[in-house]
Formats: structure tokens, sequence, C-alpha cells
């Protein structure tokens, strides 16, 4: 059965569409395409259609990835339509989790952290590189890189 995956941050243009494009290389890597759908949204439609930020574009092709999604914003429909939704922050989970309007269906469970994955990482916070320097794009697709690694087993098992 294919498994829906949506990633989220504030404005998809750093953090979710580099999540989205790490999972897709590396579920190509692994010849797994078939067995996943995945996308990325943020709570804030500022940048709705726009392409990733272009720091965020430069460093995650340096490291051969490419990011081509066009932004979007997340909506009340998502929170059916996909079965995991990783969000990058607590302000995320939060704006997320205000989205759901029917306490019957188990929603919830699906909206976590995506560092909640992570092994390795003692944060629990993907932080925006936005306002700050080139470093803080790498460190974002470190920790990516490594939470990524980890959801993908988990959902593979």
């Amino acid at each position: 059965m294919v498994k829906k995956i949506l990633f989220v941050c504030l404005g998809n243009i750093c953090r979710s569409p580099a999540a989205e494009a790490i999972f897709k290389q590396k579920i190509k890597d692994r010849d797994l395409e078939n067995l996943f759908v995945v996308d990325s949204a943020g709570t804030g439609g500022w940048h709705v259609g726009n392409l990733a930020d272009r720091r965020m574009r430069e460093a995650a092709l340096s490291r051969g990835i490419e990011l081509t999604s066009r932004s979007r914003k997340i909506d009340d429909n998502d929170l059916y339509e996909f079965d995991h939704i990783l969000v990058m922050d607590k302000d995320n989970l939060n704006a997320v989790k205000s989205l759901i309007k029917d306490n019957t269906y188990p929603i919830n469970s699906k909206i976590k952290l995506i560092l909640s994955y992570s092994k390795k990482s003692q944060l629990d916070e993907v932080p925006d590189p936005y306002y700050g320097g080139q470093n803080g794009f790498e460190r974002v697709l470190d920790l990516l890189d490594e939470a990524i690694d980890e959801l993908i087993d988990s959902l593979i098992d």
C-alpha cells in the first residue's frame, strides 16, 4: 500500500521542500519510489507558487539534490489525505493541529516533528534558516538527511 507523506514548515520555501526533495532522492536511490507519494506545504501562504528559496536550492544542489516543488499552503484536506504529516518545529506542529475540526478521526497521531525520527540530533526542531547565513541551510540539510533515513526505515519495516 502506498504511503502518503507531507512535510510542513512555515512558508514552504526552505525546510519542507528540502525534506520533500531529500525524501524523494533517498527513495529513488533505494528503489522505493512506488511505495510513497511525497509533498510539502507551509502553514503560511506568503510564498504560494514560488520555488524554494534560492539559497536552499543551491545548498541542496551542491549535494546532488534538486528542489523543484512550488510552495503551497496546507489545507484541511491534507489532514485526511496524508498518512504522515511531518513538521519542522513546534509552532508549525501547533498550526497544523489547529486545522483539526473533527476530533473523532485519529489525525493527531499522524502529525509529528520530523526530528522525532533522528537518533543523532539533540534538537527536536529544525531551525528556520531564512534569516541566517549559508551555514543555516547546510545545518538544515544535515538534520533532515539523518532524520529522513530513520523515517524511511521506520516506514518500510
